[in-house]
């Protein structure tokens, strides 16, 4: 792919993500659960914005699993497990500037099947 377009690519991305952001905030009460991907892997992680305290995280590639759909769906129930024993149900979903389809639409509605509400 061509630099400017990846570069064009990034800089929507970046203001997506921003737009985004300028709305959610993490409270102890309702932290915001944040999804990162790339091409290989797939993270996610639960921030109280109140105090910048990571309060979970699941890592795809440490747990050699992809970001293909039944990977994420996977990481999804390990994700509601980590956050029943931290007595959390209720997040805040950040996108991070994804659209909402594919795996990050698969990774939300994993986690609402499993009791965590969005």
């Amino acid at each position: 792919m061509l630099k400017s377009i990846q570069k064009r690519k990034n800089k929507l991305r970046a203001q997506r993500k921003a737009r985004v952001r300028s709305k959610i905030f993490g409270t102890a009460e309702l932290p915001r659960l944040s999804v990162y991907k790339s091409n290989k892997y797939f993270y996610a992680q639960v921030i109280d914005d109140s105090k910048g305290v990571t309060l979970a995280a699941i890592d795809g590639r440490k747990l050699g699993l992809k970001s293909n759909q039944e990977d994420v769906k996977k990481l999804a129930t390990q994700m509601a497990e980590t956050l029943a024993s931290k007595k959390i149900k209720n997040v805040v979903f950040d996108r991070n500037g994804y659209l909402y389809h594919g795996v990050v639409a698969s990774f939300a509605d994993a986690l609402r099947e499993a009791g965590i509400k969005l």
